[in-house]
């Protein structure tokens, strides 16, 4: 499952079929995440300012913010039966995401290999382990 990067690269992720869940709005916003995790590490390695790996982080929060939504809506309308736990597991990441920020705010180096790396694993995990589980269920209505 671990796509780290390699030497001669700078993504953490690299997107691949694998992670597809065959809706295309929603694997367009998984590969968007997998930009936005790569633009972040990217930044943490080359030591950029505060400022920049903050505006960074801030924009991955509010665009996985954006994609919960737009996913949790379609369980919704589709009465997907296991809802609320895909919903709790986007709900600890978004609270675990505004931690993050909030320490990178007060001085904290809040962007490490380790958070990256828990990044990394939530995201592909998820997208392998939970969201797989939906698309089954969101086909069979006829959703694409």
């Amino acid at each position: 499952m671990r796509d780290m990067a390699t030497s001669d690269s700078i993504k953490l992720v690299k997107w691949s079929e694998k992670y597809s869940v065959g809706i295309a709005r929603i694997d367009g916003e998984h590969q968007k995440l997998i930009e936005l995790v790569n633009e972040l590490y990217s930044a943490m390695l080359g030591g950029q300012a505060k400022d920049v790996v903050g505006k960074t982080l801030d924009g991955l929060a509010s665009y996985t913010v954006s994609h919960f939504v737009f996913e949790e809506s379609l369980m919704k309308t589709h009465a997907y039966p296991e809802f609320q736990q895909h919903k709790e597991q986007h709900d600890k990441l978004v609270e675990q995401v505004k931690l993050l920020q909030a320490d990178l705010r007060a001085g904290k180096p809040a962007v490490s290999k380790e958070v990256m790396a828990f990044l990394q694993q939530w995201l592909l995990g998820h997208i392998l382990g939970v969201d797989k589980k939906y698309s089954a269920h969101l086909h069979a209505a006829g959703v694409k």
